[in-house]
Order: C-alpha cells, then structure tokens, then sequence
C-alpha cells in the first residue's frame, strides 16, 4: 500500500503528498526530467549549468533574495543534477512552507538567466569541473563510462568540459530552461507536518505560471550495442598513490526494475561487508586488496554493475582474474540459501534505514516518479524477498560475465 497520495494537476504537474504529524518540519523536493541525457549538440553539461542558474533569480526575485529569503526562516535548501533529472530540494519548519514554497516555485517556473550572473556562474562551474580533475575515482569512474556508452550520453560528464562551457549563451540556456522546466517534467513531493489540503493549495498556487514553452534542438539518442569481449583502457595519473581496478557490465533500465533488484543482491553477495565472497577472498583472506565494492546503479535508459578495488599496481592482473573467476563461480555454482537470505536481510534493512525522515522520503518518492512510477518506491523490500537463488543465478549468467565486460586501470605515473 502506497502511504502517500498522487495527484495529476490540471496542468499535468505530478504531486505527492505524505502527511507525517508527529514533525514540525516539511520537506519540499522538486524533481525535473531536465538531466543530462536531454542536452543537444554542443550543449553538454547545460542541465547541471541551469542548476546553478536557477537560484540567479527572476525578473521580481534578484539574486541571493531566495538563500537570504530561506536562512533567515532557519531552513535549508539544495539542488543535483543527474543524467535522468534535476533535483531541487527545501527542508524548513511547517509554518514557513507558505513563506518558501512560492519563492522555489518562482525561480524554478521563471528564471531569468542575467547575463553577468552567467558568466560569473560559469567560472563557478568551471571550478569544479577543475577541482574534479584531481580526484582519481572520478577521472576512473568517468574514463570507465565513456568507453561503455560512446555515443549515448551516459557516456559523458554531467558538468561538461571546459571547452564546452565556454560555447554556451544566456539565449541557448533560456532555451533548454523553457523546453523542459515545464509542467508534464515536473514532479513536486511534499512530506512532514502539512495537511494535504493545505499543501495542495499550495502548489497549485506556487506552479503555476509556467513560462512559454520553447523548441529546443532535440538529442538523437543512439543504443549501445552489449559489450563484447573485454574492452580495456589504462591511465597513468602523476601522485596517484593506489592503483584502480574498474570493471563494469551493462543491464536493463526501467523497464526491467525486477532485473535491477536481483542486480542489487548479487553485488550485496560479492562484495557486501567481511564475509562476502570478494571480500572475505580478496581483501581479508589474501590481503590483495585495500578495498573493494560492487555497485547496481540503475539509470532510467541503461543501468550499471561495477565492481571497483584499490590495490598495489603489482596486483591488479591477479585480482582481476580472481574477479573473473568469483563471477564464473556465482554463475555455475548454486548459490546457498543462507547467502540469499542474508543480502535479503541487508538490503531491506538498508531500505528501512532510508526511508525513515521526511527527507528520506520525499527523495526515495521523486526519484521514482521521475524515472519510472512513484508507486514502485514501496514494492522495494517485497521485491527483495522474493528471490529465489536460481532466478538469481540465472541473472548472473545473463549480466555478469566474465568474457564480456568493460575495465578501466588506474596506475601511478
């Protein structure tokens, strides 16, 4: 049973209600599918840009007037772009929604894009696309996505590049806004200590001078065809004190979430706490490794199981192979009750844990109804459990092969 409401506005804005009275605090979480994913030719890294334009203001809101508008109630706002979405988020106590609430709306339906602002903000940006040069998970991780998707946008950094940055306009941004901030993209979550009718008239009030909406050149999305082979790429970074080892295979989006379910119990059986096989093998038992972790991470389009470890770089021909043949074992060799129903039990009490504050909340439904169904957000745990160690098997024999995957080695220069 879904403990919230969903409503369809008539501009064909999606809200979802929760009321939780025992808090005095509300969160307010706006989500867009604005993300990456939609950016045309030579507008990369626009969406996650417009993040950080939105809070420039509007024609009646300067800018700052929302921070200071915020703060000064003791609340606290947010905001992350992602590949499938745009997310803006407000938590404050109950009786300010009514303050706060229309000032988020305002900026997200009308933002101006002041032209100073822009070129300010964008040497912003530009820092932190800098700043993440030097870490070397990321320049893995990102170096790793690009070799599996090579012409879909997952393929590339949600920030974008210097040089990409410095082709883009006030106009061009004005134009990606008004495309995809409109109301049928947008979904607004409000849980904590708010009645359901007051909220709703609330958002009816705060969403709903759109402003008109603009053509925008559109992205032609290319399928990736399925790894074959082992596809390999190193990089040698200067003051890199452990080597990398990225491993990662491909699965269904959306549209087959019970395959990303058994995805998440398979990584919690490779590589989740002490007595997981790789973990118990590889990083206690044989000490080749420092760390290491496997991750499902579903994505609206095409979704992604790594499998990561951090080690001397004398050791990563070896680990690799005892990865390769971890999977071949997972996929041939029955997997034991007990290991089942332990990841059962680990990811539904990760569940539980997240699903417990007003914040926690209104993330888990909008994320959900941006992507797939608000619905689905609940059938979580009862999904989990109900997994038999064959269909698990077999889903390891379908996705996870030890013959067909994409790596990525970090080394010391």
């Amino acid at each position: 049973m879904f403990p919230a409401s969903v409503f369809r506005l008539d501009n064909g804005l999606t809200f979802i209600h929760q009321q939780i009275p025992t808090t005095p605090v509300v969160v307010a979480d706006v989500w867009v599918r604005a993300g990456a994913t939609l950016e045309p030719d030579p507008w990369f890294g626009m969406a996650h840009f417009l993040e950080h334009m939105i809070f420039k203001g509007t024609a009646t809101s300067p800018p700052g007037a929302f921070d200071h508008n915020i703060e000064n109630r003791g609340g606290v706002s947010n905001a992350a772009t992602s590949y499938d979405y745009a997310h803006y988020s407000l938590t404050t106590a109950a009786p300010y929604l009514e303050e706060t609430l229309p000032h988020l709306g305002d900026l997200l339906l009308n933002a101006a894009i002041p032209e100073d602002e822009f070129i300010r903000e964008r040497d912003v940006v530009l820092e932190e696309i800098r700043s993440y040069h030097d870490d070397p998970d990321w320049i893995g991780f990102q170096a790793l996505m690009q070799s599996i998707y090579q012409r879909h946008p997952y393929g590339r950094s949600v920030l974008g590049t210097e040089q990409e940055l410095m082709q883009q306009s006030p106009e061009a941004m004005r134009c990606f806004h008004r495309a995809h901030y409109q109301p049928e993209n947008m979904t607004v979550v409000i849980v904590g200590g708010i009645a359901q009718d007051s909220a709703l008239e609330l958002v009816n009030r705060s969403f709903k001078d759109f402003a008109e909406r603009f053509d925008c050149p559109q992205l032609e999305k290319v399928l990736e065809p399925k790894i074959t082979g082992i596809r390999r790429q190193e990089i040698y970074l200067p003051r890199l004190e452990q080597a990398r080892l990225l491993m990662a295979w491909t699965a269904p989006g959306v549209e087959q979430l019970r395959t990303g379910y058994g995805l998440d119990l398979l990584a919690v059986i490779l590589s989740e706490g002490r007595t997981s096989r790789l973990v118990r093998d590889l990083r206690e038992e044989q000490q080749l490794v420092q760390g290491i972790c496997s991750n499902f991470s579903l994505q609206r389009e095409s979704s992604l199981f790594t499998i990561t470890a951090w080690l001397e770089p004398e050791y990563l021909e070896q680990v690799e192979s005892l990865i390769c043949a971890h999977l071949e074992n997972l996929r041939n060799t029955e997997i034991s009750q007990q290991e089942l129903e332990r990841a059962q039990r680990l990811l539904c009490n990760d569940y539980a844990f997240s699903t417990e504050t007003p914040n926690q909340l209104t993330g888990l439904y909008g994320y959900y109804s941006t992507i797939a169904h608000a619905e689905l957000a609940v059938k979580y745990p009862q999904q989990i459990q109900s997994f038999n160690t064959q269909e698990l098997q077999k889903l390891a024999k379908q996705y996870l092969s030890p013959q067909n995957y994409a790596v990525t080695v970090l080394k010391p220069r």
